[in-house]
């Protein structure tokens, strides 16, 4: 169920077309894991959320472009990166300013049109220059202080399902979303 948000919120929220974000700590719960491998080396590994993925899919179906801005470089950023057919993905630079403008280059999108969901100081760059700047639950705080919705989920726990459903519901395509699975709401009294 979309959060009940505020008429400015859903404004902008309507004028999304492109969805960014951070990984690690959005994304999952910032925690990655060192394992050995067979061969003596390491294998790195991180928790990502099947919610948020439903939710990837569903931003492609309704045409929304989609993208991760990692300063780590990862191979299971870019395996979900590849599950979730991003049409971006960019890894390995705190430094995200110059990928965001490359972004809109490429895009065609105006800063206005595109959501960015973010958790740290490399991502308050970001958040100030998007039409809807989200913060995650576990975000630092001045990144919460400078976005315009603030996720009741953490990161890694379906922060980026509960942003998207306020962008489905802005559009009027939740309700779409619901009749699609045969998910009818309960009735309220008058």
């Amino acid at each position: 169920m979309p959060p009940i948000v505020s008429a400015d919120i859903t404004a902008r929220a309507r004028q999304i077309r492109m969805v960014l974000m951070d990984v690690d700590g959005v994304l999952t719960d910032g925690r990655v894991w060192f394992l050995p491998n067979p061969s003596g080396g390491i294998f790195e590994t991180k928790g990502f959320d099947s919610q948020d993925g439903i939710a990837m899919h569903w931003l492609k179906r309704y045409g929304y472009l989609t993208g991760i801005v990692s300063g780590r470089t990862a191979e299971a950023t870019a395996e979900r990166g590849r599950q979730g057919k991003f049409d971006y993905v960019y890894m390995g630079s705190t430094e995200k300013l110059g990928i965001f403008d490359e972004i809109l280059e490429k895009s065609g999108c105006r800063p206005e049109e595109v959501a960015y969901l973010g958790d740290d100081l490399t991502d308050a760059i970001l958040m100030k220059r998007v039409g809807f700047a989200v913060a995650v639950a576990n975000a630092r705080p001045e990144v919460k202080a400078m976005a315009h919705y603030v996720t009741v989920a953490r990161g890694g726990e379906g922060a980026l399902r509960e942003a998207s459903e306020i962008l489905f519901d802005a559009r009027g395509v939740w309700p779409e979303i619901l009749a699609h699975y045969e998910v009818e709401l309960p009735k309220t009294e008058a």
